[in-house]
């Protein structure tokens, strides 16, 4: 009896296992050919998405992924490949605001408040895409993170019939304490798929918001 439990414990470990590696594959084709590292060969699009994260680590330091996607999307639009810039985080509760810090950050590096726009419900990625295209109205745009993340954004927008690719900001250097960060993304990248094929829906939708 032990040995038959055993082998059943170590057989659902390795359908577990190759279940996340499939969904890890899963995602990083579906990003193949939209995603882009060079600026200068970025296709305009007229809104740029820009997903937040938070702007702070635990120790307080500036977080280094929120203050590359800032310079990221600013170098987009510096260069006339996005005019119209939605910045999708999480605000859900008062006293944590990505959105209104990333607006901030933004029109301190010289983006004009005008165009910004901020969707505050955007509290996982799937939120942000399906929020993108039914609350904000688009089909089409450029998503600005890091790659790990622009890959896992990609799928969810093809999954959505969104036309969408992908900016990489700099990406964080790995450092032994980071492996967490890879693992954390393989099981997010699993729960997206599933999150596809079960329909899983965003928290909150609302009236639609016209990006002039």
């Amino acid at each position: 009896m032990k040995k038959i439990i055993l082998y059943a414990c170590l057989t659902a470990l390795v359908c577990i296992a190759v279940g996340i590696i499939c969904c890890n594959r899963i995602v990083t084709s579906a990003a193949e050919g939209k995603i882009y590292d060079n600026l200068s060969v970025v296709p305009h699009n007229r809104v740029g998405l820009l997903l937040g994260t938070r702007p702070t680590g635990r120790t307080g330091l500036p977080n280094p992924y929120y203050v590359y996607r800032i310079e990221a999307c600013v170098a987009l639009y510096r260069a006339g490949k996005i005019d119209r810039i939605l910045v999708s985080g999480d605000n859900s509760h008062s006293a944590y605001d990505e959105p209104t810090q990333i607006r901030l950050d933004l029109t301190a590096a010289g983006v004009p408040d005008s165009i910004i726009y901020l969707d505050y419900a955007g509290f996982r990625t799937l939120d942000s895409m399906v929020r993108a295209k039914e609350v904000f109205g688009l089909t089409r745009f450029t998503i600005i993170s890091q790659l790990f993340h622009n890959e896992r954004a990609l799928y969810l927008a093809k999954c959505k019939g969104i036309d969408a690719v992908g900016y990489n900001a700099r990406d964080v250097e790995l450092r032994y304490w980071q492996v967490r960060m890879v693992v954390r993304e393989w099981l997010a990248r699993t729960k997206a798929v599933l999150d596809i094929h079960t329909g899983k829906q965003p928290h909150f939708l609302g009236e639609p918001i016209e990006i002039r």
